[in-house]
């Protein structure tokens, strides 16, 4: 399954980052990605808020940085999450 694929993203597993500071959403990024990449999940999604935009652009320089995801998008116009494909 392709992140352009999914229908219903209330059935994926999900990371919540509301209330983490930078170096804390990109350890549990990564280590969300390593954790579903181990148990074959394929496609994710990441809640990062909308807020000021910091954690936003903290899940978007560590996904462009993580080895293990192939793509990574807004969630169907919702500002405040991202759909990741890994890689199986």
């Amino acid at each position: 399954m392709t992140i352009n694929e999914v229908i219903f993203i209330d059935s994926l597993p999900k990371l919540d980052l509301h209330g983490y500071d930078r170096d804390s959403a990109r350890v549990a990024i990564n280590d969300f990605i390593k954790d579903n990449q181990k148990m074959g999940n394929e496609v994710v999604l990441i809640v990062h808020g909308i807020g000021t935009g910091i954690i936003r652009e903290t899940c978007v320089l560590t996904l462009n940085h993580n080895k293990n995801v192939v793509d990574f998008k807004s969630a169907y116009g919702n500002r405040g999450c991202m759909l990741v494909q890994i890689k199986i």
